[in-house]
């Protein structure tokens, strides 16, 4: 990876930490039908917009069902399954669930024989959700079915994050990352529309939700996306998932900056623990130990 890289994933983690307090408002007045709708239109718009203005080729055409794959297992899908599954599950948990997204990138990429199975990746898979338990904390949910089925929801929105980005790497590359955000988003919002038939705002509707809807669309979903897409096909996917390790660190940033939260000492440790297992899966330690050493 280039320190170009290591730049973007630390961006987007910064990106998607902030999306947690954009739900933790929006959701329980919105509802999770329309938290994904919304988040997925917002940055729709704005994109689109933003590439007639500047007159961007997006090469629709080219990759027009390509963009409509993506934007099901990408967004329409984790969107709505894990809204829905933190109405059910803790914060805690639902964070990490969703840190195994880079384990299921992982599986799905070795059956496909697009990634290698080395041991530093594997280890800083498994290093990476170990160091977000401790970040967020033991969660005590007592099992029953409704959790069960939040846990199913949470897995299976990490599952189609990882079968989205590899089929981003092996199917789409060349597109621009701004037609893959762009249009995705557009297809998502699209395929999330009946859902806001059955599923309906929660309370009435308030300033404060609608300011952090509107946050949530533009930063950590619209120019969020621009930057996990130019990821993947730069680096490839189980690279480009492990900011979800990293989104429950800066997640807790955001909280002390914003919001006044304390920290824990455990955080601490846990956070540390993170950065151990991105540094694993990126191959930051593999650049030392096969670095040649220099004889006088």
């Amino acid at each position: 990876m280039k320190r170009s890289d290591y730049g973007r994933l630390f961006l987007l983690a910064g990106l998607w930490g902030g999306s947690f307090l954009f739900m933790r408002i929006a959701a329980p007045v919105i509802g999770p039908a329309w938290v994904a709708f919304g988040r997925s239109g917002i940055a729709a718009v704005l994109l689109l917009s933003y590439a007639a203005i500047q007159r961007f080729d997006l090469q629709f055409k080219t990759y027009k069902w390509k963009y409509v794959i993506i934007g099901a297992f990408q967004s329409a899908i984790p969107f709505f399954l894990f809204a829905y599954a933190e109405t059910i599950l803790s914060a805690s948990l639902g964070a990490i669930l969703n840190a195994t997204s880079p384990l299921f990138g992982l599986v799905i990429g070795i059956l496909l024989r697009d990634e290698k199975p080395t041991w530093d990746k594997i280890l800083g898979v498994m290093v990476g959700i170990a160091g977000v338990s401790v970040v967020v904390g033991y969660d005590n949910a007592q099992l029953s079915g409704t959790v069960i089925n939040g846990v199913l929801m949470a897995a299976m929105a990490a599952c189609s994050y990882g079968i989205a980005s590899n089929y981003t790497r092996r199917e789409v590359r060349g597109a621009p990352s701004l037609g893959m955000a762009a249009y995705s988003q557009l297809f998502a919002a699209l395929m999330l529309s009946p859902l806001l038939f059955i599923f309906h705002p929660i309370t009435a509707i308030t300033q404060t939700a609608v300011g952090a809807m509107l946050l949530l669309g533009i930063f950590a979903t619209g120019f969020a996306y621009i930057v996990f897409f130019r990821l993947v096909v730069d680096v490839g996917p189980v690279i480009s998932l492990t900011v979800t390790f990293l989104v429950p660190v800066t997640a807790l940033v955001w909280g002390i900056l914003l919001l006044g939260e304390q920290i824990a000492p455990s955080q601490y440790i846990g956070s540390a623990i993170v950065l151990i297992g991105t540094a694993l899966t990126t191959g930051v330690f593999r650049r030392f130990w096969t670095k040649p050493i220099a004889v006088a």
